[in-house]
């Protein structure tokens, strides 16, 4: 799927969990969508896994939140450097 299409079924998703106010466990390998789509992103690390570290994700001042909204946020670049930095250690 195309990243257009992938941030719009993302959209559709988040609408309908906060409608139907539902939690969602999001497994996914892509640092923005998990931040912009989660209340709380759990890194783990290489086997055998554990927790890493637990970042819990806060735009208090945003109306209205949608994943789209988040992307855009101030701090969301925050949140990917941390956890960028986290999963970069992986590398070493």
């Amino acid at each position: 799927m195309d990243a257009q299409t992938k941030i719009a079924v993302n959209e559709d998703v988040y609408n309908i969990v906060n409608k139907e106010n539902k939690s969602v466990i999001l497994v996914t390998h892509d640092i923005a969508e998990a931040i912009a789509f989660c209340d709380r992103v759990i890194v783990l690390t290489k086997r055998p896994t554990s927790i890493k570290n637990i970042y819990e994700i806060k735009f208090d001042d945003l109306e209205n939140r949608t994943p789209l909204k988040a992307r855009k946020h101030v701090l969301f670049k925050d949140y990917f450097d941390k956890i960028w930095g986290d999963l970069d250690e992986f590398k070493k």
